[in-house]
C-alpha cells in the first residue's frame, strides 16, 4: 500500500502548482496549455478532480479506488501523446513521465511480498 501512497503524494505534488499556475494565468501555462480556453478549463476540471480523489485516498486508503485512479491517468497521460501529436510539449512530456512513474510504481505494488 506504501507504493500506492507515493502515487498519491506525487499527484499533489504536481497537482498543487500547476493548479494554481493555471488558476492565475501564469505565463508558463500559456506555452504550455494555450490561451485560457474553455477547453483549458475543462483539463482543469480534471487536474482538480484527481486532486481531490489522492487527498481523498490519502485520508481513506482505498485500494481498488487508488488502482482505479492511477489506472485512468495513466490510460489519458499516455493518449495525450496521441491526441496532441506533438511530442516537444512539455505537458505531454510531462504527462509521459508521470505515466511511467504510475505504471511503475502500480507494477512494484502488485509484485508479491
Amino acid at each position: 500500500m506504501t507504493v500506492l501512497l507515493v502515487a498519491l503524494w506525487l499527484n499533489i505534488a504536481v497537482l498543487v502548482p500547476v493548479i494554481a499556475s493555471l488558476t492565475v494565468g501564469a505565463k508558463w501555462t500559456v506555452r504550455a496549455f494555450g490561451q485560457a480556453t474553455p477547453a483549458r478549463g475543462i483539463v482543469m476540471a480534471q487536474y482538480l478532480a484527481i486532486l481531490a480523489a489522492s487527498i481523498l485516498f490519502l485520508l481513506w486508503p482505498l485500494e481498488p479506488g487508488i488502482i482505479t485512479l492511477l489506472a485512468i491517468q495513466i490510460a489519458y497521460k499516455v493518449l495525450s501523446a496521441f491526441t496532441v501529436r506533438v511530442l516537444t510539449n512539455p505537458v505531454v512530456i510531462s504527462n509521459l513521465l508521470i505515466a511511467a512513474i504510475h505504471t511503475g510504481l502500480l507494477v512494484l505494488h502488485s509484485m508479491p511480498a
